[in-house]
């Protein structure tokens, strides 16, 4: 199935006051002399960018089912929330809630706790009472914690219909349970753990397989008429995860939540996890993602964060725009970027700064942004709002981008932020 594009979402025009009749390779001997000895062309400041105030999306999102995980609303017309899971045992409560607080400044919607003892069960109406954000209990194996949790007062509750103990047989009472609570499920399938009944179906369908244990699951939840609740078919591997997904998309509307399970490491789980839920968005596919790395969970949400803002599914904040730098760039643009990002780490307003090391992208990326420096000869010109303001030495660059960033944060609140359009 190919991507489906977003009608009536275009990016605002660049207007152009002026254009050289020729310009010069940036490879010409005399490249400096030709550009006028400043390493720009002086027709460049005649170029002005209107911001995108509604950024383009990829695609027109899917339709599905809207349900409740506590203040957060997943599928329908809710925004894609990002998820993770805390590390800490859960029944040490304060460390627990310490670990949702920084979650939370990261940027997660919803929690997840894990719950495989009596002392995590007995911990959670503390957890859910104080909790900033929503708190799923993840349970595996022993279903009295789903009931456990579910009279704690969880927003949610993840099963595993895989491992937990006579599981299809206890789907009525859970409904129950479920309804007169208010608790939202999801049906959590995942490879690792699959239903043994189709243990022959997987060796030939891996994606088939989950997709059928899925939507078994689904039906018998169906046929007490509950309904409240996502679906997850998480697979280590990216692409038999993107062909589940796709193939569950398909055949019934219910809200998904995305994840390549066991991703890994940082570096390798990130990539993991950005191509498949990056295939995935751009069919308009996901409504709830969570990025698994063997890491701190922090960094899933950052990750998960950035994804989103990446395909404009999330409004963006602070952003870095720099070069990968090459042979023509006459700063040291690895440097630049990198104390500009240290210097404005704790930045939190969506405002976009662009490092530039050359005259081939610099002038223009750097007008696109809302503060941005073109490099060259060892100086760079700072441009804000498209408008160059000052040309300063190389030595000056950083301290003026970071001066210039917080003054423009300052006023950012009378601005508001660009409206996401899904």
């Amino acid at each position: 199935m190919g991507p489906r594009t977003c009608p009536g979402t275009v990016r605002s025009p660049v207007s152009i006051r002026a254009v050289p009749s020729r310009t010069c390779p940036a490879t010409a001997v005399g490249r400096d002399e030709a550009l006028g000895g400043s390493g720009y062309p002086e027709s460049m400041a005649d170029i002005s960018v209107t911001p995108v105030r509604n950024p383009p999306t990829v695609a027109t999102r899917r339709k599905t089912r809207k349900i409740h995980c506590g203040k957060v609303d997943v599928g329908g017309d809710a925004p894609i929330s990002v998820q993770s899971m805390t590390t800490t045992l859960t029944a040490n409560i304060n460390a627990t809630l310490q670990q949702i607080a920084q979650l939370t400044a990261a940027g997660c919607d919803i929690v997840r706790v894990a719950v495989p003892s009596q002392d995590d069960a007995d911990a959670l109406a503390a957890i859910a009472a104080k909790s900033q954000l929503p708190v799923v209990a993840d349970i595996h194996f022993n279903p009295k914690y789903v009931f456990a949790a579910i009279e704690a007062g969880c927003a949610g509750v993840r099963v595993n219909p895989g491992n937990i103990k006579a599981f299809d047989d206890r789907i009525a009472d859970i409904a129950k349970a479920a309804t007169e609570h208010g608790t939202g499920l999801r049906i959590g399938i995942n490879a690792g753990s699959l239903d043994k009944r189709l243990a022959g179906m997987y060796a030939k369908d891996p994606a088939g397989a989950l997709v059928a244990s899925a939507l078994n699951e689904a039906k018998l939840f169906e046929d007490v008429g509950f309904r409240d609740f996502a679906i997850s078919v998480k697979h280590h591997d990216p692409v038999i995860m993107v062909q589940a997904y796709r193939r569950l998309s398909e055949v019934c509307d219910y809200p998904l939540h995305l994840g390549v399970t066991e991703a890994g490491p940082a570096f390798q789980g990130t990539i993991k996890s950005a191509t498949a839920f990056g295939a995935l968005l751009a069919e308009g596919i996901g409504d709830t993602i969570r990025v698994s790395l063997s890491a701190d969970p922090v960094q899933e949400v950052k990750v998960g964060v950035k994804i989103l803002e990446a395909f404009n599914l999330r409004p963006r904040q602070f952003e870095i725009v720099s070069c990968p730098s090459c042979g023509r760039a006459q700063v040291d643009v690895y440097s630049l970027a990198e104390q500009v990002t240290e210097g404005l780490k704790d930045m939190t307003v969506p405002i976009r700064v662009a490092v530039m090391g050359c005259v081939v992208n610099g002038p223009g990326e750097a007008r696109e942004a809302d503060l941005g420096v073109a490099s060259g000869n060892g100086k760079g010109q700072i441009i804000v709002k498209g408008k160059v303001i000052k040309t300063v030495p190389e030595d000056e660059i950083v301290a003026t981008l970071i001066e210039e960033a917080n003054r423009i944060a300052a006023d950012f609140p009378d601005e508001g932020s660009p409206q996401v359009l899904v």
